[in-house]
């Protein structure tokens, strides 16, 4: 009996210094409102008042705010007035809970060297509000006549369907029909360089005949054999009378040439200018009917 009478003396000792000290200690927590909808963010304020010196500490993201979900703590340096000290961390909190009150009492621990006290203030209430603000009666619609332009996006995803198309549709175009437009295509351009052979020789002819010189003849010569050389894909210009004649097995066309030739190198009139421009322009359009339906046998 001796012996528990002595434990009990001994514990009483430690417990009687605690308890006056403790009593130095003022804990408070609150909501800043009243009432809040789900998921809000709300903020829970946390003070405690003791005497300086004393050892406080303030829960930290480790601790349970079940039911609240911490969302940030913002802490605040501590003051001192008319020997009372003030400590005070705001808790933003958001609440998830469907109870139509939700609670909330954050400790304050007070440490001592070998053990620690717990200071829990009031429960603190927070409203679950789950209406909405009501609508008005009748709904004020604004006047606006002005056009609002609609930005639209660019839809690349479209534009490539459709080069696609355009890519296989153009390819299956050259593979069934290639041949045939080619040969369109290249008898479009030998007769636009006949149309121009043509318009030159017309005014070649008749400047040559009406000034026979040295200089309209050769004019109107060259044109000739430059013309035939791309029709015939042979040396023309290089060529002489005789080999011409015997290519294009015309006899009759020496006699053109000499008539010509005999104004470049002797400087006289032949008697017929007009008859033997028109044999070579004569020869020309047959050689160019005749490249046109080699072209046509050839596809």
């Amino acid at each position: 009996m001796g012996k528990i009478l002595f434990f009990l003396c001994i514990f009483s000792c430690f417990l009687v210094p605690l308890q006056a000290q403790s009593q130095d200690i003022e804990v408070e927590g609150y909501f800043m409102q009243d009432s809040a909808m789900l998921g809000e963010r709300v903020a829970y304020v946390l003070k405690a008042k003791s005497k300086p010196g004393i050892n406080i500490v303030f829960p930290d993201s480790t601790h349970n705010f079940s039911p609240f979900v911490l969302l940030e703590k913002k802490s605040f340096i501590s003051s001192t007035q008319e020997d009372v000290t003030v400590d005070s961390v705001v808790y933003y909190v958001s609440n998830f809970s469907l109870d139509p009150v939700a609670t909330l009492s954050l400790p304050v621990y007070e440490v001592f060297r070998f053990d620690s006290l717990v200071h829990k203030p009031l429960e603190a209430g927070l409203v679950l509000k789950l209406t909405i603000n009501p609508l008005p009666e009748e709904l004020g619609f604004k006047d606006n006549n002005v056009y609002q332009p609609i930005p639209t996006e660019f839809n690349t995803f479209v534009l490539l369907i459709i080069l696609g198309v355009i890519v296989v549709l153009a390819t299956i175009v050259l593979v069934i029909f290639g041949k045939k437009i080619k040969k369109q295509w290249n008898n479009w351009r030998e007769k636009q360089k006949y149309k121009r052979f043509v318009k030159r020789w017309n005014a070649a002819e008749t400047a040559f005949a009406a000034t026979p010189d040295m200089a309209q003849a050769d004019e109107i010569l060259g044109l000739w054999k430059t013309y035939m050389e791309h029709l015939n894909d042979k040396p023309f210009r290089e060529w002489t009378t005789t080999e011409i004649s015997e290519f294009l097995d015309n006899k009759e066309i020496i006699k053109d040439f000499r008539a010509i030739e005999m104004v470049i190198y002797a400087g006289k009139e032949g008697k017929d200018i007009t008859e033997t421009c028109n044999n070579l322009k004569e020869i020309c359009t047959d050689s160019f009917k005749k490249k046109i339906t080699e072209q046509d046998e050839s596809k």
